[in-house]
Parts: structure tokens; C-alpha cells; sequence
């Protein structure tokens, strides 16, 4: 799962480099810190403002239900119910006088368009509002976003634009997901912190770092949102260097079975970006 957005840091630094953060964002810690390889081995729960206030009432519910099938199902529900996903005409739509018809994107939408594409329109508004709840900015979209006047840049802002455009409260959704996706990881494995993912790169050589031992433990600085895999053989399909990262459960988005039977045959993991330490593994087999 290799993208062109990695950008490695010296190994002697572990704080979240000033390019990389936002002083804004909307969750209980700043950008600075959950973006540092502190965080990622001594991790927080991380809320969004807001979200379990306004949906309490799903889990609550869920809380009940002792299968994740029923859990998954019941969220499902909830979502075409509190976001009017099956009656979008009272969410305000009218097909009539809208020229670009955007009512049917929603959050699955949005992974599956990732999953297909981790540069189109549907990721510029992951990374986007990955940016305005945790402050943490994109690297690359399409190419390396070095500054705000670049023209990678602003192709990211148009193509979020047209992926928020007359669609239904997506970044709202969006809270939601991450939210119960956060509820299920601590149901499924209560005492578990991190899990032990895998990205393939094919650019580690380009990257400034101190030592170039294959297996060094070294910070590299991902883009605000990434594939990863729990399959470290799988991702040697995806580059010819492997890397290997504690991932803190509280920067996971989505899992593979986290809805199961909607995204069939995806095995990805979505994991929130910052400063991460990692091994390097030429050929895993």
C-alpha cells in the first residue's frame, strides 16, 4: 500500500515538523502532540468536539448488543436515519435545480473512492477533514503540496470543493464513522493500544535519515491519511521496502469487517498520519 506522499524526517527529531500541523482543529488534543511519535507510543483516547453529546443515543444502543454484526447493522441504520440518507429530499435536495448532483455521496462513498483512488475527489475530502478535526495537513495530493500557491495545491482545493459540493453533511458522517469505529476497536480488543500494520514505498532511498541499516528504527512523516495493511506480504506488492508501525488504535478510521458485507474484499486499514518511528524491511519473505 505505497503512495507518494511519504516524506521522511531526520531520525534525531520527534516532533511534528511546523509544516505538517494545523494550531487549529477540533478534537481534545493539539495536532502537535497526537502528530508525534510520543503520542504513537504513549496514545489517548482522541474525541471529536461534539460527537458523543450529539450521538448518544446510537451508542447507547450498540452498547447492548453483544455481536458486531449487530453493532455494524444497527450503525448502518442509524446513519440513513440521522443524516436522511434514504430521504433526501428532506435533507433539502431537489434534483430539479441542482446542476451537479451530489445528494447520493455519503461516507461509504467516500471509502470506497479512497480505496479506489487515495488522490481523487472522495480522498481530497478524507484528508480535508482530517485536517479540520485533527489538525494534522496533508502532504500530497496528486504530488507534494509545498505551499498554498503551488498548482498541486489548489488542484487538492478544487477537487475537495467538488467532493463537499451539494452533498449531505459528508464531513459530518464522517465524524460519526470515526467515532464508532473508535467504539468497536475498544470492544473487540478492550486492552489493546496499537496494532502492528504494514506499508509498502518504493521511495525509501530518497528519504534523509541518519542511518540507512535496513531495520533501523527511524521517524518518517506520513500524510495526514494512509493505507495500511496487517499483511506484511501483501505489501510487498505495493513496494520493494516494507515498513512496520506500531499504530496507535486511536488514529484508525477504518479496519476491514468494521461494516461487514459493505466493502467486501478491502483489507485496508485507514490510519490518521503524524510522525511515526518504523522498521524497514527489505522483503518480508
Amino acid at each position: 500500500m505505497s503512495e507518494v506522499s511519504d516524506v521522511v524526517v531526520s531520525a534525531t527529531s520527534h516532533r511534528l515538523p511546523r509544516f505538517a500541523y494545523s494550531a487549529l482543529n477540533r478534537c481534545n488534543l493539539p495536532a502537535v502532540i497526537l502528530g508525534s511519535c510520543t503520542y504513537q507510543h504513549s496514545p489517548t483516547l482522541l474525541e471529536i468536539d461534539g460527537v458523543a453529546e450529539l450521538h448518544s443515543e446510537l451508542f447507547s444502543s450498540i452498547e447492548q448488543l453483544p455481536h458486531a454484526e449487530e453493532r455494524a447493522l444497527h450503525f448502518r441504520q442509524y446513519m440513513r436515519s440521522a443524516f436522511l440518507l434514504d430521504h433526501l429530499d428532506e435533507a433539502g435536495f431537489n434534483p430539479n435545480e441542482q446542476r451537479v448532483k451530489r445528494g447520493k455521496a455519503d461516507y461509504l462513498r467516500l471509502l470506497r473512492g479512497w480505496m479506489f483512488n487515495p488522490d481523487g475527489i472522495e480522498a481530497a475530502v478524507l484528508k480535508r477533514w482530517v485536517e479540520s478535526r485533527f489538525g494534522l495537513l496533508a502532504q500530497s495530493h496528486r504530488g507534494v503540496l509545498d505551499h498554498r500557491d503551488s498548482p498541486n495545491y489548489q488542484g487538492y482545493q478544487t477537487d475537495y470543493i467538488r467532493g463537499l459540493y451539494n452533498s449531505n453533511a459528508l464531513e459530518a458522517q464522517l465524524d460519526v464513522l470515526y467515532s464508532y469505529c473508535q467504539f468497536e476497536l475498544a470492544r473487540r480488543w478492550p486492552r489493546q493500544l496499537h496494532r502492528q500494520l504494514f506499508r509498502g514505498t518504493n521511495r525509501i532511498e530518497t528519504y534523509n535519515r541518519t542511518s540507512h541499516h535496513h531495520d533501523t528504527l527511524c521517524p518518517i512523516l506520513l500524510n495526514n491519511l494512509n493505507s495500511f495493511s496487517d499483511d506484511p506480504h501483501l505489501c510487498e506488492l505495493f513496494g520493494d521496502v516494507v515498513l512496520e508501525i506500531k499504530v496507535p488504535t486511536s488514529k484508525i478510521l477504518y479496519f476491514p469487517e468494521l461494516l461487514p458485507g459493505v466493502l467486501q474484499g478491502e483489507g485496508e486499514y485507514l490510519v490518521l498520519g503524524g510522525l511515526y518511528q518504523a522498521l524497514e524491511h527489505r522483503g518480508y519473505s
